[in-house]
């Protein structure tokens, strides 16, 4: 049986919005594959063998959570991190999580929490929080994908020139709700703000995860057996017509 490591960072600190349901939805899609998905949980303290981690997950939280993760990051555990993404490894990191593989972010107060500098971005605390449903399509499987989810964070945050969004916003605020771009995707690695979860209403995104997890471990690319999709498909259309008719559009929905 093939075997994944999964490293679930801070998971008492950086767990906001349910999205410990994104871990489950990983650990599922893999088991229906006859892969198994062992677990490490990782937080203040510990640290990351960078060639056992094939996907990481980091969750969402407050800011002064964030200020502790980012003090423990600068003590090894960030460079193990950053190794791990740079070796290929997949990695999911939703808002506070996302922020913190940025550049840097700048609260209200003017405190700055360094980040990792994984992802070519920074965040800034903006004057009113971003919440609501969202809607993105996302090239990120070859073809055009259509994420749904659910936004709550007042940090804005910038790509730089050179990096790619992780799709476009159609409904919604993404990023900083002035640019149209939602999330950021470097090599295998993913930021992004849909909570919900993520995971369970989008298992393309789900399958590209676990299918560049399986292509750094064995190092040959990966065809992922098919799974029934059905419900998981009808969920994200009802949450994709609910938000067409509630949420503000940036473009039309198709």
């Amino acid at each position: 049986m093939m075997r994944l490591r999964l490293v679930h960072l801070y998971p008492d600190l950086m767990n906001l919005y349910g999205d410990r349901g994104n871990i489950i939805t990983l650990e599922r899609r893999c088991a229906w594959r006859g892969i198994e998905l062992a677990i490490q949980e990782l937080t203040l303290g510990g640290r990351l063998d960078p060639s056992q981690a094939d996907l990481i997950f980091f969750g969402g939280g407050q800011d002064s959570e964030q200020a502790a993760v980012s003090r423990d990051l600068a003590h090894g555990v960030g460079e193990e991190i950053e190794a791990a993404v740079e070796d290929g490894a997949a990695l999911l990191s939703v808002c506070g999580g996302y922020q913190l593989l940025g550049q840097c972010f700048r609260t209200r107060d003017g405190e700055e929490i360094p980040g990792l500098g994984v992802f070519d971005a920074y965040t800034v605390a903006g004057p009113k929080r971003m919440v609501g449903d969202v809607i993105v399509e996302s090239p990120i499987c070859g073809e055009p994908l259509r994420l749904v989810g659910f936004e709550n964070h007042s940090g804005q945050t910038f790509l730089g020139p050179g990096a790619q969004p992780l799709g476009r916003v159609l409904v919604g605020n993404g990023n900083n709700g002035a640019d149209g771009t939602e999330g950021i995707r470097y090599r295998n690695a993913v930021g992004t703000y849909l909570h919900g979860p993520l995971l369970p209403k989008n298992p393309g995104l789900a399958d590209w995860l676990i299918a560049a997890a399986l292509r750094r471990k064995t190092g040959a690319a990966t065809t992922l057996q098919p799974l029934d999709d059905r419900l998981e498909q009808q969920a994200n259309s009802a949450v994709a017509t609910r938000i067409g008719k509630t949420g503000t559009r940036r473009s039309s929905i198709h």
